[in-house]
This record gives structure tokens, sequence and C-alpha cells, in this order.
């Protein structure tokens, strides 16, 4: 097992991951892009920022320093905002090598080339390490307060999916695995666009007639994009494509449901993203998908009419209409 860790991204996610690596045992380096984050948690045991709430044992280290979080350590587990993830591992290596083993956590597509996450790993690292992915319906805030939660661990391996497997687990988090890199990558990357989509509904003042017909058909798009890319369509159905789907679209604690909330109650979209101070990855995913969508000729109109809302300043009103107008076909 590996005896020392090191998490890459003080946010949210990243500091519930190092603190669930930290309650299983070991050497958990928590590595922080500024200093000034890193020092705050070394003096207080808190990441007031991203999780106020947590007192974070001291088997954690935050550190500003990329070398010292990851020299000697097994596992790297990657936290960081997709747009950042290329750069980080670019980072890593030049600062500490290529590492033994490797967990990805980000959720998202790569927005210039509509990568996996997993394919710039392997361009950044080579074909070296130990690779594997982590998504399912976990939000942070809830797993700190121990609240029953599951996610899913895929790897090509799955002698180093079940040694994860261990690792991540604890009474109140449960962790599957799956060999579906893909599957489990593009759901939980795809879900984040749908869960806008459920907050604008919810503040444009919308019911739950509207809301089961966004999350019924955007999980038909995820899935029909998903296995044209290379994803399994049980794997959609599961915990990292239908099960985030369901707690990511209708939590307060979701950024991109609130996202979403602000957009749908006549908010800018640069004023409400600029509330968030954190990154909602599925305004970025949009471009990424419609590229994707593309090249593999898949229809993804919900997506479509995301991605103009975004970038292309369509009025929310216009974008239903657009899909309430589409012509009619079988489900």
């Amino acid at each position: 097992m590996p005896h020392a860790v090191a998490v890459l991204g003080a946010g949210s996610w990243g500091t519930a991951l190092a603190w669930i690596l930290a309650r299983c045992g070991g050497d958990v380096r928590l590595w922080c892009r500024r200093e000034e984050q890193a020092a705050q948690i070394r003096a207080e045991r808190l990441n007031r920022q991203y999780l106020p709430q947590l007192q974070l044992p001291d088997s954690i280290t935050a550190t500003h320093d990329l070398a010292l979080a990851a020299i000697g350590a097994d596992l790297v587990v990657v936290a960081c905002p997709t747009a950042s993830v290329r750069a980080t591992l670019r980072a890593l290596v030049e600062a500490a090598g290529v590492p033994p083993g490797i967990t990805l956590a980000a959720k998202g597509l790569e927005r210039d080339t509509g990568m996996r996450l997993s394919e710039v790993a392997i361009e950044e690292l080579g074909p070296a390490p130990r690779l594997a992915v982590l998504s399912g319906p976990n939000l942070a805030g809830e797993i700190v307060r121990e609240i029953p939660s599951a996610t899913v661990i895929a790897s090509h391996d799955p002698d180093w999916a079940r040694r994860l497997q261990s690792r991540f687990a604890t009474p109140f988090f449960r962790v599957y695995t799956n060999s579906d890199v893909a599957g489990v990558e593009l759901g939980g990357a795809l879900k984040n666009p749908i869960a806008i989509a459920a907050g604008i509904s919810d503040g444009l003042g919308f019911g739950a007639n509207t809301r089961a017909t966004l999350l019924t058909r955007g999980l038909a798009e995820i899935t029909r994009l998903g296995e044209a890319a290379g994803g399994r369509a049980e794997t959609f159905r599961g915990l990292s494509g239908l099960g985030d789907l369901m707690a990511t679209a209708g939590s307060p604690l979701s950024r991109n449901y609130r996202l979403g909330m602000a957009l749908g109650s006549g908010v800018p979209l640069a004023e409400a993203l600029a509330s968030l101070h954190q990154v909602a990855e599925g305004v970025p995913t949009t471009t990424a998908a419609v590229r994707l969508a593309a090249s593999l000729n898949v229809d993804i109109p919900l997506l479509t009419e995301l991605h103009a809302l975004f970038w292309e300043h369509r009025p929310v009103a216009e974008a239903v209409r657009g899909l309430l107008s589409r012509p009619y076909r079988d489900e």
C-alpha cells in the first residue's frame, strides 16, 4: 500500500481527499498553489477558504513546494481544476519526476483539446505510472461530515484499482472499482453542464416536470456522447454517471448548480462566476463537449444550447425556446 501520498490542489475536494487518506493512515502532503494558504493551514489546521468546518489532522502537511510534496510519494492525487491539470503535471515532472502511481480526481475535459484528463496525463507523464481516475457523487461538504457516500475508482490495471479501493475506503465512504476509464471520466465531466441547466431551470421558477425532463434528456446526451467516445453504456447508469448527476444537479453544495440558479435568476455569467470564488467546471466543459460531439457526429442539443448561452450570449429564454421547438422524435 502507498505509505506517502501527495494531493495536488487544496480546494474543497483536494482537502477532503487529503483528510480521507489521512484517516486511512500514512503521510499525506497537501500541495497548495499559494504559499499563504499553505501557511494558514499549517498554523490553524483548517482550510478556512474552502472547508472551514474541517479540523485537519497533524498527519497532513500543507506545502507550496511541489518537490517537497511529491518526492518519495508512492501515490499522487491530482485534485486541481481541470484547466490547470496539464501545467500541474508538467511542473510535477520537473520538480519530482514521474510518480509511481497517480489518481486523477478532477472532473472535466481539457477545453482546447477535448481530451480526457487520463489522456492528458499520458501525454505529460508517458505510460510509466499506474494510472486511475476517481469520480462519483462526491460533494466534499457532505463527505467531511461523514455522511454515507460512494465513489468509483477506474483503472485499466485491476490490481492498482483494488489497492486504491482499500486506500480510500472508510466506514462512510464506499469505493467501487471499474475498468471503464473513459466512461467514468466522461460521466463525471459531462454531468456538470447538465447540473448548470438544472440550476437555470430552478432559477427560472420551473417545476418538477422540467427538472425531470432536463435530467433525463441530459443523461441521454451524456450516454450518447460517452459511448461514441469510448465509454460503456452501463457506466453512465452508475455512480459516476447518473449518481453524480443526481447529486450535482440539485444540491446547494454544487457550484455548477449554484451557477445555474444565478443565471436563471438573471445574473450575468461573469458576475455569477465571480460570486462562486471557485471553478465551475461545467462552463469550459461545454466547449470541449461540443467540439467532441462535432468530431464524432453526435447530436447534443442541450449541451449545444448551453454552449451558445455561455459563449454566444444567447438569452436564457431563447435557449429554452430552442430546445422546446426542436422537431419531434422518438425517445
